[in-house]
C-alpha cells in the first residue's frame, strides 16, 4: 500500500496540481515543510506501521515530485522512491551510515550498498561536522561538510560529490545545502533551506517550491 501511493505521488505531483495540498498516505501524519533555495522543498511525515524513528521525506521540484525515500533514525536511505528507479539499503552495511557518531565525534564515515533497478551501487564517504552553526527562523542546524563516491558492482566510479549540508539535532535530518562535482567544483548548486513550516501554518505540505524557481529547476543527488 505504501509503495502505491509513493509511486502515484509521483505521477500526480505535477504543475497542473502544483497549487493543491500534498498528501501523507493513510496512517501517516505530516511533519514538517521545509522551502530550499533552487526551486526544490521537502515535506517530512511518519507513519504508525513504521519503527520508531523512522521518516519519509519527499523532495519536490518545479516538476513534481522526484523522490521520495524512508530514513531511519540515523538517516540510513532505507529505501527510495524516484522518477530515476528505485532503490533499497542492503543491510547490515559495511559501515553504516550514524547521526549518532557525527553528533558525538563531528565525523561519521559510511561504506554502504544500495540494490537498484540498474543494479547494486556502492557509497562511500564521510560527513563532517565544520563547527558553524546558523539559525533560520527558529531552527538551529550545523552546517557539515560530505565527499561521497558512488561505484558500481565492478567497482568503477560512477559519481564523486562535494559539498556542505545542513544537519538538524531536532528533527535527526540532513538538509541540502551547497554540493558540486568534483570534476567541476566551480559549478556550485545552492539549495540551503529558506523556511521551516509546520502543521497549521501557511505553506504546510503544499506540493509547489516557492524560491528562485523559473531561474533554474535544481535536480538532486545524495
Amino acid at each position: 500500500m505504501m509503495r502505491a501511493a509513493l509511486i502515484t505521488a509521483l505521477a500526480m505531483a505535477t504543475p497542473a496540481v502544483a497549487q493543491q495540498s500534498f498528501a501523507a498516505p493513510d496512517g501517516c501524519t505530516g511533519k514538517l515543510t521545509v522551502q530550499h533555495r533552487g526551486c526544490v522543498m521537502v515535506n517530512v511525515w511518519t507513519c504508525e506501521a513504521d519503527a520508531a524513528g523512522d521518516q519519509w521525506i519527499a523532495l519536490i521540484g518545479q516538476n513534481g515530485v522526484f523522490s521520495v525515500q524512508r530514513v531511519d533514525d540515523q538517516f540510513q536511505w532505507m529505501e527510495s522512491y524516484k522518477v530515476t528507479g528505485n532503490e533499497t539499503l542492503q543491510v547490515p552495511a559495511a559501515d553504516p551510515a550514524s547521526l549518532d557518531e557525527l553528533f558525538a565525534t563531528g565525523l561519521d564515515t559510511w561504506d554502504f550498498t544500495l540494490d537498484t533497478d540498474d543494479g547494486p551501487e556502492r557509497h562511500v564517504g564521510f560527513d563532517m561536522l565544520t563547527g558553524e552553526t546558523f539559525v533560520i527562523g527558529n531552527e538551529t542546524l550545523l552546517e557539515t561538510e560530505f565527499q561521497g563516491r558512488t561505484l558500481d558492482v565492478d567497482g568503477n566510479e560512477i559519481y564523486a560529490g562535494s559539498g556542505r549540508q545542513f544537519v538538524s539535532e531536532k528533527h535527526r535530518l540532513f538538509f541540502l545545502g551547497q554540493a558540486w562535482d568534483d570534476e567541476n567544483p566551480e559549478q556550485v548548486r545552492d539549495s540551503s533551506p529558506v523556511d521551516f513550516i509546520y502543521p497549521g501554518e501557511a505553506g504546510f505540505f503544499v506540493n509547489q517550491p516557492r524560491y528562485e524557481c523559473n531561474v533554474i529547476e535544481s535536480g538532486f543527488r545524495p
